[in-house]
């Protein structure tokens, strides 16, 4: 198989689908690789590396998308990439089509064969190749949060961690999951006060579990999400509905009601968000103000530790790549029903409910797709 990496054109977006290791492994088991040139040049990932781990470089994006049976990218194609793919062409990243109606006409109109990151499951029944990048994204929102409740960026002007004599801020974190549990941990790392909300009873006694006194975690209701919210300094949005668009748990009635200052953090963004205020901004732009409140949004945040954040989410994916190159899609999938949860458009059909569900369009199982 051949397989074709382009250079990611999300704004300030640096991650590279493939590490020149992950190259390698693919022409070890009998494949091609092209990449485009310069497309891990940004975090230290040159084209000799890319060179001589096999990989044949070519000049444009065009020539990637025109030649390879496989895409592998990091995030969702843009626009100008949709309209690349060819028809049966396997697409192999982030989608985030729930709140993405175009995107999903887009690829509807392509007929690829769309495969999401972010769908793919495992059989603890958690999402592989989401934790990795859920994992920086949950860090990364008390580091940004943290610099957004500075003076200078619009926030309160507190250290998170206080100093003696002075009380530290209090963290909100709305969701206990891969992010908010790795959220948690850097908070409490800088001595914050930290509160975990969230509607599962054994996953905050898990986190009872793990952080111990330090951690105060809080069943969800619509009360417990008001009063910790409205006492909040910085609130974390790390809500997941897997596929489907994120629920609006933080109301603007809410955030109108916010210390001055306060900062929200919504990492469920790019599911929509679970602020009823947020919209998605880029690294460029991270924040702006709703009612006195900041709000950072970035749609695509590990991008900002793009060179970690490639590494782990190689470590990921790598598997799976080689699965499909090694079998083609369809008996990758076969085998693997875990695989087969990440595929969310075929030949002009969409085969995930809850995108359908978010978008009000017809859709199909995977199995109906992958038999027809």
């Amino acid at each position: 198989m051949l397989i074709g990496v382009p250079k990611e054109i999300k704004v300030h977006e640096y991650r590279v689908g493939m590490t020149p290791s992950a190259v390698r492994e693919l022409i070890v088991h009998g494949h091609k690789v092209m990449v485009q040139a310069n497309a891990g040049a940004a975090i230290g990932l040159t084209d000799d590396f890319y060179r001589q781990a096999g990989a044949e470089i070519v000049g444009s994006a065009e020539e990637i998308f025109a030649r390879a049976d496989m895409v592998v990218k990091v995030k969702e194609p843009q626009p100008s990439e949709t309209a690349m793919l060819r028809e049966g062409q396997v697409l192999f990243t982030y989608l985030h089509l729930a709140p993405d109606p175009e995107q999903t006409e887009a690829l509807i109109k392509s007929k690829a064969v769309c495969i999401a990151y972010e769908t793919v499951t495992d059989a603890r029944g958690g999402l592989p190749l989401l934790a990795p990048m859920s994992e920086v994204a949950g860090r990364m929102s008390i580091q940004a949060g943290a610099h957004c409740l500075e003076v200078t960026q619009g926030g309160r002007g507190m250290l998170l961690g206080g100093v003696p004599g002075v009380p530290a801020a209090k963290v909100v974190i709305i969701g206990g999951g891969v992010v908010g549990a790795n959220a948690a941990r850097m908070a409490m790392g800088l001595e914050a006060h930290v509160t975990v909300i969230d509607k599962s009873l054994p996953r905050l006694a898990e986190l009872d579990q793990q952080f111990g006194a330090k951690l105060n975690t809080i069943y969800s209701t619509y009360d417990a999400i008001e009063q910790h919210v409205l006492e909040a300094d910085l609130v974390v949005g790390a809500v997941l509905v897997p596929g489907a668009e994120a629920p609006k748990l933080i109301t603007r009635n809410m955030v109108s009601r916010m210390k001055p200052g306060s900062v929200i953090v919504d990492v469920a963004i790019d599911q929509g968000g679970c602020a009823e205020t947020a919209h998605a901004t880029t690294h460029a732009d991270p924040t702006y103000k709703v009612d006195g409140v900041v709000h950072y949004c970035v749609a695509n945040m590990p991008g900002g530790v793009a060179r970690t954040s490639t590494f782990a989410l190689n470590n990921a994916t790598l598997p799976f790549t080689v699965a499909l190159a090694d079998k083609g899609y369809k008996k990758a999938m076969q085998d693997n029903p875990h695989l087969k949860a990440g595929l969310n458009v075929h030949h002009g059909r969409l085969t995930y409910a809850a995108v359908g569900e978010a978008q009000n369009l017809p859709s199909i199982s995977a199995d109906e797709a992958l038999a027809g």
